[in-house]
């Protein structure tokens, strides 16, 4: 997934839409929430001089925590995360999921991923889909040593599955 930000729009814009859009109008107070969101998503301090131009102007990594920043701004109890770092290089991505484990003690996250040396080292827990069914679910470490169905087995292990 591309970070999906806000085309011509100010760094600080895009993480103060959710509480702008939540009535949040005073702007020392946007700009409180914006700080403590970009620190939230570990980039304030690569972004911190460049609020006030475009987002575009960031690198794929940085624009990705820009939008975990804006998520976090408007104070979810749940993050929802499809594949947060597929369109990013190794060291952006391996920052990504160094976030996702510090968020993980704050919030509850639901994410989608493609990458199983990802989902094994992040996720509690693990879900397994195949043709929109869910096949499996429970917890990480006994899905990916102990999987209890045939089709979870051959994905982990890299068989090509057909549907049945």
């Amino acid at each position: 997934m591309d970070g999906k930000i806000f085309m011509y729009v100010l760094t600080q814009a895009n993480v103060a839409y959710g509480p702008r859009l939540y009535g949040v109008r005073e702007r020392r107070k946007l700009d409180e929430i914006v700080e403590e969101a970009l620190r939230g998503a570990a980039v304030y301090a690569e972004v911190k001089g460049q609020m006030k131009k475009s987002a575009l102007s960031l690198s794929g990594g940085q624009q990705q925590r820009i939008c975990i920043a804006r998520a976090l701004a408007a104070e979810p109890e749940v993050l929802l995360m499809d594949e947060p770092t597929s369109a990013l290089d190794p060291v952006s991505a391996v920052k990504i999921e160094e976030l996702v484990v510090e968020l993980r003690r704050k919030y509850t996250i639901v994410m989608v991923t493609h990458n199983l040396r990802q989902a094994a080292g992040i996720a509690d827990r693990t879900g397994f889909f195949l043709a929109g069914e869910l096949v499996e679910y429970g917890m990480s470490d006994r899905i990916f040593s102990r999987p209890a169905d045939r089709r979870t087995e051959a994905y982990i292990s890299g068989t090509v599955l057909r549907p049945i």
